[in-house]
């Protein structure tokens, strides 16, 4: 397996370090949207140091190890370097370009937050960060639920634990299911061809919300299940819709619009994942007059979803096998996606969508006063005993 790292950020050495360091990463991909960096997006970086430790004595513990790390980095394009950073109460992970062994904080200032060298702050190494995007906001909760999904090497493979497992920092981790952050299928959710660094400032201050749908609605086991992006989709259509439900004339395409989002980034990844379990002949589906393997083929739309899976019978037959609710993922869900495309798809263009429309959609996709589609997918998981 792929060994990624965990770190914290600790806020005696800078109140706001994720803060600062967001808006630096921020300032360079408005440089580069705005053709003020003529690097052709090779300026779209932030250096992230290892601040070492005034009360440390001795040498680094892990210092061979991660130069054995930034070796295998280099020597491989398209490996996917996570670092996942901290600070009990968020969690985000940065997409690592490089590591370091120079003073960054002096040979590239421009991609360093000033308090590195105001304060003195003295770096074991630096990662230079190319995205950055947030898993959990504001939400301990959440945090040690997605820290559990990775394996500390240096702990016999145990699950991270956040309290009394962060010693000896950053920690070599492994995922055991591969899920990579920063790949072609995972940008391809975003609009406008957006980094996650834009888009998790666009959708900011979703925090409490996200908490708020875990704790009163879907419940840990469903919100844990849930893509990240899936999670921001909800939490913005959620406040938007409570902001905005008494006021008739304006747009809900706002809400549905994400929530349409959640449920195709959901499905996606139920199909995806199912894939693995499923003949190649089987995989072999017509998308738009193109037959594909979706094994290979990238995130499908609403209307493909529901032509794919309510039309190709060998690919249904083999889904209804290997997923756990297999009768209403292959059965029930076709006919809900093209509903939801037909209510979404007029909106994304010129027509207004009514509040009466999106209050409905919310209800059936949340699952309010009904089992909801979200929920539904939830549980169209891999049978356990098909599992990898």
């Amino acid at each position: 397996m792929t060994t990624h790292l965990v770190a914290v950020w600790n806020h005696a050495y800078a109140s706001t370090a994720m803060e600062a360091h967001l808006a630096v990463l921020l300032g360079h991909v408005r440089a580069w949207r705005d053709d003020r960096d003529d690097l052709d997006g090779d300026g779209v970086y932030v250096w992230w140091g290892k601040i070492r430790s005034g009360n440390r004595q001795q040498a680094w513990a892990r210092e061979d190890a991660m130069r054995e790390l930034s070796e295998e980095l280099e020597g491989d394009e398209t490996r996917e370097l996570q670092l996942y950073l901290t600070d009990y109460r968020s969690l985000y992970v940065g997409d690592v370009g490089r590591i370091s062994w120079e003073d960054e904080a002096r040979s590239d200032p421009g991609h360093v937050p000033d308090y590195y060298q105001k304060d003195e702050r003295h770096c074991d190494c630096w990662f230079q960060l190319q995205d950055i995007r947030r898993l959990v906001a504001d939400d301990t909760i959440g945090v040690i639920q997605e820290l559990q999904l990775l394996r500390n090497r240096n702990y016999h493979d145990r699950p991270v634990s956040l309290y009394g497992g962060m010693v000896d920092l950053p920690l070599f981790v492994e995922r055991p299911d591969g899920r990579q952050f920063f790949d072609e299928a995972s940008y391809a959710v975003l609009p406008n061809n957006q980094l996650w660094v834009e888009f998790d400032a666009e959708s900011g201050g979703s925090g409490a919300m996200q908490r708020e749908l875990r704790e009163n609605l879907f419940g840990d086991t469903a919100w844990g299940i849930f893509e990240p992006v899936t999670r921001a989709f909800l939490a913005t259509a959620e406040k938007v819709y409570r902001d905005h439900q008494n006021d008739d004339s304006f747009d809900f395409h706002a809400v549905l619009g994400p929530l349409a989002k959640a449920v195709e980034v959901e499905a996606n990844a139920r199909l995806r994942a199912a894939m693995s379990r499923v003949p190649e002949r089987a995989r072999q589906a017509k998308v738009d007059e193109r037959t594909v393997d979706l094994a290979r083929h990238g995130a499908l739309s609403l209307g493909q979803l529901a032509r794919v899976l309510g039309g190709e019978r060998d690919l249904v037959q083999h889904l209804g096998k290997v997923i756990t609710n297999g009768p209403w993922f292959t059965g029930q869900m076709p006919a809900v996606l093209d509903a939801l495309a037909e209510a979404r798809n007029p909106g994304s263009h010129s027509a207004r969508v009514s509040r009466s429309v999106a209050r409905e959609w919310r209800e059936r996709i949340v699952g309010i006063g009904c089992q909801g589609v979200l929920v539904e997918l939830a549980g169209s998981t891999l049978r356990a005993s098909l599992r990898a």
